[in-house]
């Protein structure tokens, strides 16, 4: 049963936005034989040129690869890591009455261990694809929503606001590159405030394409056709965002 009573909500892309990592490195890790095959179908949907449906078609076509919970584990222990600051910015936003959801095309596997092994602070919600689900667990998200397409993105975000009594001016949306591009649009129409993080070329032109204004960017912003740029993208410490979040707090 839900007790705490929220103020705002951030709405936060994961895979290269507030960690340098895939989706998929957790399948690569057992079987790297899929590593290029799942690497361009990241890109794809990520870059709008195919659905994520689509792209775990063509996963599914590759073969088997179940992942059960040890294994997500030795992923977890060799391989975990976030931007700078995540895990600060989680407790400052529990702390401030800002729910933070994770709304990502990773896998709701992937996040029950992290949660379990206590990898990131509790999270209230949690958006994420279901290709990759363990049996539930005591310190999973109170609402876990799965995500199947990148336009269920703005479809649970409004759920998890309407269900707080959120308005729209009190959202704030996290993305990093074009699969992000649908929940842009949406917290547009609602006059949420836009954060690029780590922002890709494909990001910025669905944006410019839509006619959305992006408020804020944060961390690295990649000009087209470079490459990634770890050590910038670590430079930037994420609980700088809570300066982004606070005025609107007291507004």
């Amino acid at each position: 049963m839900q007790t705490h009573t929220y103020q705002a909500l951030l709405s936060s892309d994961w895979n290269e936005c507030l960690a340098p990592c895939g989706p998929f490195d957790a399948i690569v890790r057992h079987y790297p034989q899929h590593g290029m095959d799942l690497e361009t179908v990241f890109r794809q949907y990520t870059g709008n040129t195919i659905s994520l449906g689509e792209a775990v078609r063509r996963i599914s076509a590759l073969g088997p690869h179940h992942l059960s919970p040890a294994q997500m584990d030795a992923y977890l222990r060799e391989a975990f890591r976030t931007y700078r600051g995540v895990a600060e910015l989680i407790r400052w936003c529990h702390d401030h009455d800002v729910l933070f959801m994770i709304n990502t095309t990773g896998m709701i596997g992937y996040f029950q261990r992290v949660l379990a092994k206590s990898y990131l602070p509790p999270l209230p919600a949690l958006s994420a694809n279901p290709m990759v689900r363990f049996d539930p667990s005591p310190s999973d998200p109170e609402q876990i929503l799965p995500l199947l397409e990148t336009t269920d993105k703005p479809v649970h975000t409004a759920a998890v606001a309407a269900r707080n009594a959120i308005a729209g001016k009190k959202i704030f949306l996290m993305g990093d590159s074009g699969g992000d591009g649908p929940h842009f649009k949406w917290g547009a129409s609602v006059g949420a405030n836009l954060i690029g993080s780590m922002t890709k070329p494909s990001l910025q032109r669905y944006c410019q394409d839509s006619g959305i204004v992006i408020n804020h960017f944060v961390g690295h912003t990649y000009a087209s056709g470079e490459p990634k740029a770890l050590d910038k993208e670590m430079a930037f410490d994420f609980i700088a965002i809570k300066d982004i979040i606070a005025p609107v707090l007291c507004s």
